[in-house]
Parts: structure tokens; sequence; C-alpha cells
């Protein structure tokens, strides 16, 4: 094993200033830390992590603090965690998963120990209970989502609103004059989560201007809640032919029910959705969708906070514009 006094020796220098040239705690010339660096990648060594630690008095770990709540669907969560610890690993930091729902207590906790150099926290509400305790803290922190009010945080995410008003935009240009939003379970409207909130204010908000009739249905993740809620939608607005799902559990199992009661997928009912890619277009019937871009905000929110213990400015604010890929599942309303 490459040892530090290998390395000054390969460098001509002394074990005090490779410790100076990785921790950046004293300077040097930048002639020297380029020669201690060329030795470091010729010998291949590798810091050990607590020496790292208590060389820049950092514990080169992030926390994720993603409260497994009931009605969040998991397997999109566990993209946006894979975005970060890949990210993470890249400025040579590991991630500390926190799932369970602790809220302020939890965030203290380790906010108050050196376990974590700085935190991203997810599921964000619109009041979420959290936010005095993350402008309070001396520890840097992202969120994944908008509160209602962000002043003095950190904050990146699809920008939700945009994306519900995109899928009703597109099914008002092709003709649709009643439409409706299948969204997340009740619980997540119940908890005022950020993202579900600001996919409904986007669809009503367009409904409205194009003067289309709406209606909006939270559904639970399952078959049998998809069945009901065609069945309602059929029996509440018989002339639907559009409709914008936000909840990437019941997707398939909704257009499914659809069709079973009489309604082909596109030439009866158009379809949009708000979801990750790779379901959208791997489905029986490809679905028109906005993409849900888990990998660009992990990685993003993750170099924001890179900045941030780098003492550099950031913007508050990071929204990213919907983009919509016209599939199968779409297509101009049959004229009457």
């Amino acid at each position: 094993m490459v040892k530090i006094t290998d390395v000054a020796r390969h460098a001509g220098v002394s074990p005090s200033t490779v410790s100076y040239a990785l921790s950046g705690k004293r300077p040097i010339s930048e002639e020297t830390r380029q020669r201690v660096e060329a030795s470091i990648r010729e010998l291949g060594y590798r810091p050990h992590a607590g020496a790292r630690a208590l060389a820049s008095s950092r514990s080169n770990v992030l926390a994720l603090v993603v409260p497994l709540r009931t009605g969040i669907h998991v397997p999109v969560v566990m993209q946006f965690a894979v975005s970060v610890v890949t990210t993470a690993r890249r400025y040579d930091h590991d991630v500390l998963l926190l799932t369970q729902e602790e809220g302020e207590d939890g965030l203290r906790r380790v906010a108050d120990t050196a376990l974590v150099d700085a935190m991203i926290v997810m599921d964000v509400q619109l009041d979420d209970p959290r936010l005095p305790l993350l402008r309070s803290l001396e520890r840097p922190s992202v969120m994944i989502g908008f509160p209602a009010e962000a002043d003095g945080l950190t904050c990146i995410d699809l920008d939700f609103k945009a994306a519900g008003e995109a899928c009703v935009e597109h099914l008002a240009r092709l003709g649709h004059r009643v439409v409706a939003l299948v969204g997340s379970p009740p619980e997540v409207y119940v908890r005022q989560t950020a993202f579900a909130q600001r996919v409904v204010q986007g669809f009503t908000a367009a409904a409205d201007r194009g003067r289309l009739a709406s209606s909006v249905h939270p559904c639970e993740a399952s078959p049998a809640a998809a069945r009901e809620v065609a069945e309602q939608l059929l029996r509440e607005q018989p002339a639907l032919t559009g409709v914008v799902v936000h909840n990437e559990a019941i997707l398939e199992p909704l257009i499914d029910a659809f069709e079973q009661l009489g309604l082909r997928v596109p030439a009866d009912l158009s379809v949009t959705a708000i979801c990750p890619d790779e379901l959208a277009g791997n489905l029986r019937v490809p679905v028109t969708s906005v993409a849900l871009p888990s990998a660009e905000v992990g990685t993003r929110a993750v170099e924001l906070l890179m900045k941030k213990l780098d003492h550099k400015t950031v913007p508050e604010a990071t929204l990213l514009p919907p983009r919509m890929t016209e599939r199968a599942s779409t297509a101009p309303r049959n004229a009457p």
C-alpha cells in the first residue's frame, strides 16, 4: 500500500507538504502542488478517509433525507438517490441515506454531529416544518423541491407547474375540450407535497386559460383504484377525451381500465403523463410524456452543494423546464 511518506519521497517534499496539498489547509506553491499531484497519480496513492476528514475538518459525507412516507413511489425516489450517490462519489463524498420520518428532530440530530458535511432534502411540502431549521443551520443544504416560501434556501426541481401546463396545452392543441388529471395518492395531497400541488396548479391554470372542462382525481397506487377512477371519470365526464396522469404506478393499469371500458387509446382517449421516460416509452401503448429528470436533478443538487461547501455563490432557485416527448398515446380528437 502506498503511504504518504512514499509520495513525499517521490515528489522530493516533506510528508506535511503532501498533507497541505491534499487538504488546502496551508498555501504551497503551484509548482510544488503540481509535483505532489503528479506523484499521487503515478504512485496511485489514495488518502485514508479518516485522515482526509481530520485534515480538512470535513467528514466527506452528505446526508440525503428521503422520508419514505405513504404514497411515495419508491422506484422513482431511488432514481434520485442513485444519481445523488454516483455524483457525490465523483467529488470523493459518500452519502448517508436517511429514510425515517423524523422531521426537524432527525435533521437536528444529524446536523449537531460531525457525521455529515451537508444535506440534500427531498419530499418537500409547501409549508414544510423543516424550513426554519434549514435556514438556521450552519451546514449547507439543498432541497429537491420548492416550498411555498423558498427565500433563504437553495432549491432545485423540475418545474412541475409548467409540466402540468404543457400536458394540458398539448391536449388542447389536438382539439380536446374535456380533460382530467389523475394524480398522486390522496395522502400526498393531504401533506401538501409541493411537486403534486404544483402539477395541479399548472393543470388547472392551463385548462382555465383554454376554457377546457377539467377535473382533478387523486388515485391510490393500485390497479383496483385505477379501475375505480376510470369508471368514475366516464360516469361523471362522459365527454372526456383527454387525460393527464401524474402517478407512475397506475399509468399502465389506467390505460388498461379505460380500454376494458370501451375507450381505445388514442382513437377515443388521449393520454399524457409526467413520469420517467423509460416507463412512458416501454408501455404497450407508448405514452406522450413530460420526462421526470431524476438523474439531472440529483446531479445538479450535489453540484450546488459542493459549491456551497466551497463558499461559492449559487442561485437560490433552479427550475428545470419540462421536456415533452410525443408518442402513440395522443391524437387529434375525433369530430363529434
